[in-house]
């Protein structure tokens, strides 16, 4: 690799690492918050709510990818035409191509990262992601932890814990079962710990006793015990059972589900399997339209911003096209081509503009016109 184009692909990944990372934190931090219910509600550790929040950061990469590659380039570019760098590469004979291949070069890389963050990454963390959460959520062993607080994790069971030693062991424990109004059951005991066992969860009590009450024969019943198990599987929702959501799935799994998915959910399967093919490509058409601004035109310094502008547009248009069509094609199968003219188009336009002369010329006259009053 000639040395000018290690020169300028150093200087594209410092703003693209930047800015990418700046977009995905900020997107990451609002979606983040989402889960502080976890830590206030179900006592969750903030080791596994962090662990939560950092299963996020494929997805967010792959939609921040794209606009930061198409940033980094209109930055560094624009800031190498102020400094003449790219007037002297001109000059020494580097054709339009020669100046956009650092930039055509990081774009390939992140196209290669984008598929393998869509194809494998994005689903195999966002299982993760959801398993847990649907486990945190469904399962009241996380609420029976809290300590010092009268828990009910279902309606008529009430658990108090005192404390909890760090080897996991409970002290103080308070069991009240009023799920039978007619016979309520209260349980108290010294010590136990929560068991995670082959057939569920199972709380088991230690030197402690059991007292019921028999409304109808108005009668006390105590049993006390050394050792008691309560069966906690009743309370528990199992998670391996639930429908997979499509950005769990893998590209087989969204175009041929193996379970039983109803009709209308197949067609959002499909779009998002036409969709995570079609997405890492706007990387592309993003660098093209960035690399227009400054090779479809003599390197001079006048009018850039004009080009900026209009580029930027363009960029928006394309994207939001492409979430849009992404929506429509999730309720009309049969318009999924439509995703792939997108790209072309995109790709096509991309490319005229910077083998065109001019292209901004006409465009940027609206923005230097005077308005009439």
């Amino acid at each position: 690799m000639q040395r000018y184009n290690k020169y300028m692909i150093i200087r594209l990944l410092g703003p693209l690492v930047f800015i990418g990372g700046s977009l995905m934190g900020i997107i990451w931090l609002s979606q983040s918050l989402r889960f502080i219910d976890l830590i206030i509600n179900q006592g969750i550790s903030f080791f596994t709510f962090l662990y939560l929040s950092l299963m996020l950061i494929p997805s967010l990469l792959s939609i921040t990818l794209p606009v930061a590659l198409f940033a980094s380039i209109i930055y560094t570019y624009n800031k190498m035409l102020t400094e003449n760098e790219l007037i002297v590469l001109q000059s020494a004979g580097l054709s339009r191509f020669a100046l956009a291949k650092p930039a055509l070069i990081l774009t390939l890389i992140v196209l290669i990262i984008g598929y393998s963050i869509t194809l494998y990454l994005m689903p195999k963390s966002f299982r993760e992601f959801k398993d847990m959460q649907s486990f945190i959520r469904d399962n009241y062993v996380a609420v029976l932890l809290q300590e010092g607080t009268f828990n009910t994790p279902v309606k008529g069971l009430t658990v108090y814990v005192r404390d909890k030693d760090d080897r996991g062991t409970l002290k103080g424990i308070l069991v009240h079962d009023n799920r039978n109004a007619e016979k309520p059951i209260t349980m108290m005991a010294e010590e136990g710990q929560l068991v995670e066992t082959p057939i569920g969860p199972r709380f088991e009590l230690q030197k402690g006793n059991r007292q019921e009450i028999n409304y109808q024969s108005q009668q006390v019943s105590f049993l006390y015990f050394d050792s008691y198990a309560l069966d906690l599987t009743a309370f528990k929702s199992a998670s391996e059972n639930r429908w997979r959501e499509p950005q769990e799935r893998y590209l087989n799994e969204l175009f041929d589900p193996t379970d039983n998915t109803e009709e209308r959910f197949k067609s959002k399967l499909i779009a998002e399997g036409h969709n995570r093919l079609t997405w890492p490509l706007y990387s592309l058409v993003l660098a093209l339209f960035s690399l227009s601004v400054f090779l479809s035109t003599e390197l001079n310094r006048r009018g850039r911003w004009q080009r900026i502008l209009i580029v930027s547009v363009i960029a928006v248009l394309f994207v939001s096209s492409g979430l849009s069509f992404n929506n429509i094609v999730s309720k009309r199968v049969f318009l999924a081509p439509i995703m792939y003219i997108n790209i072309i188009a995109g790709l096509v336009l991309g490319l005229s503009m910077i083998m065109a002369r001019r292209p901004f010329r006409r465009l940027a006259r609206l923005f230097r016109r005077p308005l009439k009053v």
